[in-house]
């Protein structure tokens, strides 16, 4: 993955529920653009946000064999906007997940203000893409390591979350 939309995770709960900020700054660029003299972190920047603390909760769910993506936003509202200095903090609970894929209710909020909702739908690509190299492997190990989510996350069974063996990433 290219680019990061969230700073680290600060709760990760393998199969139900993940938690991470992001830190909304002026150093960065997409800033400068949207919208010259009001800097406004776009809605679409908080929905890839939360679709990737939401996509790494599900992929994790399987150890990251199955290939995840981002199907569709059936439901999104925004609130109040991201500015620079705010600390957004996204929340995605797990509501269903089968073999096809899942669906996440997620919330971005600044503080105690409720900044958006949403319901995302994820999907498991099927086996025709199992021979198809959508990133490197180990990026979302790597990804996960990075953010954080090894040090603060919890397996089902309340022990520590642990990294996939080397093969499944």
């Amino acid at each position: 993955m290219r680019w990061y939309w969230i700073d680290r995770f600060i709760e990760f709960h393998s199969g139900r529920m993940a938690r991470a900020i992001k830190n909304v700054s002026l150093a960065e660029e997409y800033l400068h653009d949207h919208f010259p003299g009001y800097p406004v972190m776009p809605n679409s920047l908080v929905i890839e946000g939360v679709a990737q603390t939401g996509g790494l909760l599900v992929g994790e769910y399987n150890q990251f064999r199955l290939k995840v993506v981002l199907a569709k936003v059936p439901h999104a509202k925004f609130y109040c906007e991201a500015v620079p200095g705010d600390v957004l903090t996204y929340t995605a609970t797990i509501e269903h997940i089968h073999p096809h894929g899942a669906v996440v209710k997620a919330t971005s909020h600044k503080g105690e203000t409720l900044q958006a909702e949403m319901e995302l739908v994820f999907a498991h690509l099927g086996e025709e893409f199992n021979d198809r190299e959508l990133f490197d492997p180990g990026t979302l190990t790597h990804m996960m390591r990075i953010l954080r989510a090894y040090e603060v996350g919890k397996a089902a069974d309340g022990s520590p979350l642990k990294e996939p063996p080397e093969e499944s990433a």
